[in-house]
């Protein structure tokens, strides 16, 4: 990733990135994800599976504690 940018997220879940996703970029934080998952195959297995999801520096912070507070919400 850049110089300047952050991981807040790492997960195996398309749905759970997707979300966090969403709701990070409702806030004014700009996101970026990777993947090396592979289209057609839901292969979940190391890092295969993973995808990651990034915000910029500034931004990691309120990001981290958005994550918490919709991990505690739903637990």
């Amino acid at each position: 990733m850049n110089e300047g940018w952050v991981e807040v997220l790492l997960t195996y879940d398309v749905l759970e990135a997707k979300m966090i996703k969403d709701i990070l970029s409702s806030g004014d934080i700009e996101t970026a994800s990777f993947s090396s998952k592979v289209g057609p195959y839901p292969v979940n297995i190391g890092k295969i599976g993973e995808i990651r999801l990034y915000v910029k520096e500034e931004d990691a912070e309120i990001a981290r504690e958005l994550i918490l507070s919709c991990n505690r919400q739903y637990q």
